[in-house]
């Protein structure tokens, strides 16, 4: 067809269809929007599985908060009743076997009545957790759970305990009251020939 023939408009549309043309030629194809399922599903098993360990961590957390308390709620009332037990056991220690053995029935009653009482007591700390904790003379020190209040010559090896002054006490796993105890500073070193003087008496 001779473009001698063409109107202006007919020149217009033909341009603009070119450019159309051209336009959709150049143009890149969209990318698309849609994300990979297996990419997609492992991203939510990843946070499902975080979300079940926090939710085990917190269940484990909270039981073990609710088991502390029902261990340690007694604490301060188990450490006001040590007096109790200590003012027990000195009771019973002040008095000999021989003055036991020589006591009339009342006193032996009375006697009887207060060991019945001590043993209670001491029953009653243990169902309820709290141990007597009563090392032997050769232990050996634990700074948890023992307190040493001096240093003596002593048949025991140097730092074990050598005598127990006051016994200790736990609830579960923690230190109620320390045991008050005298550790060994070894043997004591005989004196030297002539020297008579700076010796320390452990007869007793």
């Amino acid at each position: 067809m001779s473009n001698e023939n063409q109107t202006p408009e007919t020149e217009d549309a033909e341009l603009n269809a070119e450019e159309a043309q051209a336009s959709e030629t150049e143009q890149p194809a969209p990318a698309s929007d849609e994300a990979d399922p297996a990419e997609e599903a492992g991203k939510l098993r990843d946070q499902l599985l975080r979300a079940l360990a926090e939710m085990e961590n917190t269940k484990k957390r909270a039981e073990r908060e609710v088991k502390d308390t029902r261990a340690y709620a007694v604490s301060g009332f188990a450490r006001d009743m040590l007096d109790v037990a200590d003012n027990l056991s000195r009771a019973l220690q002040s008095i000999s076997d021989e003055a036991k053995a020589e006591a009339g029935e009342a006193l032996k009653t009375l006697l009887e009545g207060v060991e019945m009482t001590e043993r209670r007591l001491h029953a009653t700390l243990e169902r309820h957790g709290v141990k007597k904790v009563e090392p032997a003379p050769g232990d050996p020190l634990d700074p948890n759970m023992h307190q040493a209040a001096a240093q003596i010559p002593a048949d025991q090896p140097k730092g074990a305990i050598a005598h127990v002054m006051q016994p200790g006490y736990k609830i579960g796993d923690r230190t109620l009251r320390a045991a008050m105890v005298v550790v060994s500073a070894g043997p004591a070193t005989p004196p030297a020939d002539g020297d008579t003087g700076g010796g320390v008496d452990v007869s007793a």
